[in-house]
């Protein structure tokens, strides 16, 4: 028997078609091995974890800050320099398309006033997120801030209609005995403050009305997550001025005899630096590994996390104490396990439900889900 052997050209062609399929930005192209596919998966976990931790401990040097009282300003600041990068990588992305993407947009009004609601709810989250940072330390935040998940499943029922299954509500029972047990593990310490659990509370809640309120307004964003970023941190600057005024925070400021001292400059520059790349690095460890993954990522950092402060403070803390810690992580990565199973059978089933309905050879199916 012949065999036809393809020509040279045709060759070239192949492989030239092969190489244009294979999208270098896809962590899963292929012909990537297995070492390199996991070092990058273990730099981009590890870069999480370091701007996270480090943005926490941050926030929490300059909201300990004694001498100055003055939270609304500093998250007002750290807003300021989340616009001002937009502005930057923009301008970036016009002049060096090669090296640095970016989506181009201008200012507009009509889409500022839509945005407004979500702005609204996130100011109220980034500060009552740092209050409670500022009265409850590093060590107890996690569990001071850890009813994200519950107010989620509460506000979904009520906002959205959306009933939660058994198992996802046995999980928020675990969170929520974590925290009372924190909480009053940390009242037999002598450490805590009530007003911090109280910010802590409001926090979660405004997690939860920001995550809803974001799907609400994504459209008018054409679903980019960072012309989001940048009219919501516009939104914020501008209300946030108000309510400083109020709040006599000005005053505190003129009192500050830091004000001008570039360390303070360079620390509170350095909080919105690692604020506005938080948003990266969680998009990045997503793409690099999946939302499931991302979450439990994100509980083992805040397990880390503590353990850092309590080392770092030499502080002492009791077995109930660390077993609220692990309740509330263990809770959480549950539910977030959980969820990603049913979710994982919602999306089998319709396909299930098509095959069975499968027409014979030769005839027209239907894209509608049976």
């Amino acid at each position: 028997m012949n065999r036809t052997q393809p020509k040279r050209a045709n060759i070239l062609k192949m492989a030239f078609a092969a190489a244009a399929a294979a999208d270098p930005e896809d962590p899963d192209r292929p012909g990537e091995t297995f070492l390199l596919r996991s070092l990058k998966i273990a730099g981009v976990v590890a870069l999480y974890w370091f701007i996270s931790i480090t943005m926490v401990f941050v926030n929490n040097h300059l909201l300990d800050n004694r001498d100055l009282d003055a939270p609304l300003f500093i998250t007002f600041f750290q807003c300021a320099v989340t616009v001002v990068l937009c502005w930057l990588l923009r301008l970036l992305s016009s002049g060096c398309p090669g090296w640095v993407d970016f989506p181009s947009f201008k200012f507009d009004p009509k889409t500022s006033r839509e945005v407004l609601p979500l702005s609204v709810v996130f100011i109220c989250m980034i500060t009552f997120n740092n209050l409670c940072l500022k009265y409850l330390g590093v060590a107890f935040y996690t569990v001071g801030r850890s009813l994200s998940t519950v107010f989620n499943v509460l506000l979904s029922y009520v906002v959205l209609k959306q009933t939660t299954s058994l198992r996802a509500l046995l999980c928020c029972g675990v969170i929520l005995g974590g925290f009372w047990l924190g909480v009053d593990q940390e009242g037999s310490g002598g450490s805590l403050s009530w007003t911090g659990v109280f910010f802590g509370v409001l926090a979660s809640a405004c997690v939860s009305l920001n995550a809803i309120y974001t799907k609400k307004v994504m459209p008018a964003v054409e679903g980019n997550i960072w012309k989001l970023s940048f009219y919501n941190n516009v939104n914020a600057c501008v209300l946030f001025v108000p309510l400083i005024l109020i709040f006599g925070e000005l005053g505190n400021l003129a009192r500050f005899n830091r004000l001008l001292d570039l360390p303070f400059w360079g620390m509170m520059t350095l909080g919105g630096v690692f604020g506005f790349a938080i948003g990266y690095v969680t998009g990045l460890q997503i793409k690099f590994t999946s939302p499931l993954t991302h979450n439990v990522s994100g509980t083992a950092k805040a397990c880390a996390q503590t353990v850092i402060a309590v080392v770092f403070n030499a502080s002492s803390k009791s077995l109930l104490w660390w077993t609220s810690n692990l309740m509330v992580l263990g809770g959480s990565s549950a539910y977030t396990w959980v969820k990603s199973m049913e979710m994982k059978k919602v999306q089998e089933e319709p396909q299930d439900g098509a095959k069975e309905k499968l027409l014979p050879p030769g005839g027209k199916g239907s894209n509608v889900a049976v």
